[in-house]
């Protein structure tokens, strides 16, 4: 109930945020005598700015608001907001040019007044901005590179697009609608100064060490990283943080990857991390001693936010068994009674990672272990293709609607997974999903 409650408040303020600027473009005095497709021009403009504006919130990283909803929903709730925001101010450039084209002339500068021109900037700066979030892996950018850009680009598109709002007199001529501008703007500086300033530097003073780097099948390596003079953290089993590697967390260069490790063990951290793509190919080259920076815990995919629930069932593909590890390393740690069934999607046996630890768990945990191998070799007996509808009528216990469900993998497979859970009687508030590639 009480999570409940909070997520319905932070939905109230995201909602308030959205709203303010239409509030501020409806008092008194306004625009007269110019029209319903002028007044609707403008609504539009304005709930652009403010979809685009809250943004900045969305990815601010407070932990409290996002612990209702998981940091990894808001990330692609925040990834689809910014596509329509950019829908939105493209609405307002699209009535005004059929409705008012002479308020759009002079087009070019310098004949065009300045906040119109920048008002043009920061349209083609948010169509750049949304193009490459979307299409990032298809246009081969890098990360690093990207994730700057990506800052940059937004900063400026916001700075742009209040100068073109401050160059229309009509909403900004009263001291009010300057002051609360003024303080709208404030909030939006206040939370880039945040994200880029203050969190490093909290995160500057709390280093950790690799100290153990040990390779794993499928071209996975495990990462033990250790605090450098002062106590750590605490996290729950399936959470994840962000992970910079020998740089400094000024630069902008972090990863988020969930912790593999036991919640029950304080004295270290641990991350299962697969050879993909830009960051992580090099991986394995980590030298112990390098420096580290943590900032977490995140996400509300945990068995911790599910303490009645009668048993669990964990479904991974690859390197999503790393959340669930987790949850079943503390679980030992616990001495946990409850049953658990684990399935298990890999290439070929081969590829299963932590496969000895888990035989082992299954003789000190309630545990049972299902694995299903797409390319098998000949004598395997176990089951072959992918998790289907077959697969898991046979892996699940018989009370499986009563259970509590935590799936991780490629997104095709959590997916497919998730709609046959639900074709099987598993209702859907049982059914919990950690997004494999948020970002």
């Amino acid at each position: 109930m009480g999570g409940t409650l909070s997520a319905g408040l932070w939905i109230l303020a995201y909602l308030g945020a959205l709203a303010f600027p239409l509030v501020v473009l409806f008092i008194p005095p306004g625009a007269p005598g110019l029209g319903f497709w002028w007044d609707l021009s403008m609504g539009l403009g304005f709930a652009g700015l403010a979809a685009i504006g809250v943004q900045f919130w969305l990815t601010a990283r407070f932990r409290r608001a996002s612990a209702p909803f998981g940091m990894d929903i808001l990330y692609y709730f925040h990834r689809w907001m910014a596509v329509g925001g950019l829908l939105l101010v493209l609405a307002h450039f699209a009535v005004l040019r059929i409705t008012a084209e002479e308020a759009l002339r002079p087009i070019l500068p310098p004949d065009a007044p300045w906040h119109m021109t920048a008002g043009r900037v920061a349209l083609l700066l948010l169509v750049a901005l949304v193009l490459s979030s979307l299409f990032r892996k298809q246009f081969r950018l890098d990360y690093e590179w990207w994730r700057i850009a990506h800052a940059g680009m937004a900063v400026a598109a916001l700075l742009l697009a209040v100068w073109h709002v401050a160059g229309t007199a009509y909403y900004t001529g009263t001291t009010f609608k300057r002051w609360t501008w003024i303080l709208y703007i404030s909030a939006w500086a206040g939370l880039v100064v945040h994200i880029r300033a203050i969190k490093p530097w909290r995160l500057l003073r709390r280093p950790w060490r690799v100290t153990d780097v040990r390779q794993e099948r499928g071209s996975s390596w495990t990462l033990t990283l250790e605090p450098d003079g002062h106590d750590g953290l605490r996290f729950h089993p399936g959470q994840f943080a962000w992970l910079t590697l020998g740089r400094s967390p000024f630069a902008a260069e972090e990863h988020p990857f969930s912790f593999s490790s036991s919640a029950a063990d304080e004295r270290r951290v641990r991350f299962t991390i697969k050879e993909l793509g830009d960051f992580t190919s090099t991986i394995g080259a980590t030298s112990p001693g390098t420096i580290a920076y943590v900032d977490g815990p995140y996400g509300s995919f945990t068995p911790d936010r599910h303490t009645d629930a009668p048993g669990f069932v964990l479904i991974a593909g690859g390197v999503g068994i790393a959340p669930l590890m987790s949850m079943l390393r503390t679980f030992d740690d616990r001495r946990e009674s409850r049953p658990i069934t684990l399935v298990y999607a890999n290439n070929r046996l081969d590829d299963v990672l932590f496969r000895e630890e888990l035989d082992e768990l299954a003789t000190r945990l309630a545990l049972r272990v299902v694995h299903v191998l797409l390319e098998p070799e000949a004598d395997w007996t176990g089951e072959r293709g992918f998790v289907d509808r077959l697969v898991l009528h046979r892996a699940l216990p018989q009370e499986r609607t009563q259970l509590t469900y935590f799936i991780c993998g490629p997104k095709p497979m959590t997916d497919a997974v998730q709609h046959d859970l639900r074709t099987l009687g598993v209702p859907l508030r049982r059914i919990h999903l950690e997004l494999f590639d948020m970002v």
